[in-house]
């Protein structure tokens, strides 16, 4: 039987573009650019290595959580290569926090099938970092996180993961959550080929009724994280300019000085 290889993606705001939040206090995505999180690309890279590893013995679904847009984001992963996409989307979903997207990605997963779940190791638009183990505890499966290498053999996981002070190789019977960090190796840029086959690949659309999940265990209401209060980033205001007559040394060194940079 085929591996079963399962990424988990997600549609985030442009890091470039003008980022604000709504009037509930989630992320505006409508005036944004949106597109797939650069963090989640390393996890589909990997997947696609771990699946040419095994001759191509080996499927790749990619799954995301989010709004209509967020299919770019599956488009873009099958365009590198992934096989097949899941797309939940519910306009109840909205505001969902990690622990409630981890459900949902928990019944999205165990409803496909899978052998082994890839992540990335944080989205570039929350940073939390905490979702691969979120989602390995409701699956009840082993985590192997903050890889930056990353194989499997034998039915057996096993990756490398670069602390401050020290290397650990760690190993993990399948099925695994593992996730992968930007040291794992550079994400390939989708061919042409891979993008016009990209639009014939399937997409399967799932709700929270297929996910049998109720409404007010997601969105606003049922997250256990909100933003409660948030404020602009003040303009950056005009810098010191030091003319030099003379003494441009030393105001220079009273200035660094004032600032305890010195």
């Amino acid at each position: 039987m085929s591996l079963r290889i399962v990424v988990c993606v997600k549609y985030v705001p442009d890091a470039t573009g003008d980022r604000h939040f709504a009037e509930d206090l989630t992320v505006d995505r409508d005036d944004v650019d949106g597109l797939l999180s650069e963090l989640d690309e390393y996890a589909v890279e990997q997947a696609l290595q771990i699946k040419e590893a095994a001759d191509g013995d080996a499927e790749i679904t990619v799954l995301t959580v989010g709004p209509e847009d967020a299919s770019d984001a599956l488009r873009k992963a099958l365009s590198m290569g992934a096989d097949q996409g899941v797309h939940v989307e519910d306009d109840d979903l909205h505001g969902t926090d990690a622990l409630g997207t981890s459900l949902v990605l928990a019944k999205a997963v165990e409803k496909t099938g899978y052998d082994l779940v890839v992540c990335g190791m944080a989205s570039t638009d929350g940073t939390m970092g905490v979702l691969p183990a979120l989602l390995a505890e409701r699956l009840g499966v082993p985590q192997v996180t903050q890889l930056s290498e990353v194989s499997v053999e034998g039915g057996v996981v096993k990756g490398r993961r670069d602390g401050d002070t020290a290397t650990e190789l760690l190993e993990a019977s399948l099925p695994a959550v593992v996730s992968v960090t930007d040291q794992s190796g550079e994400a390939r840029y989708p061919s042409f080929k891979g993008i016009m086959a990209a639009k014939k690949k399937k997409v399967e659309s799932l709700d929270l009724d297929d996910l049998d999940i109720e409404a007010d265990e997601v969105g606003l209401e049922g997250a256990w994280t909100k933003v409660d209060e948030a404020a602009e980033r003040p303009a950056r205001s005009a810098g010191t300019i030091v003319k030099d007559e003379g003494e441009g040394g030393k105001q220079l060194a009273e200035f660094l000085a004032g600032q305890k940079f010195i």
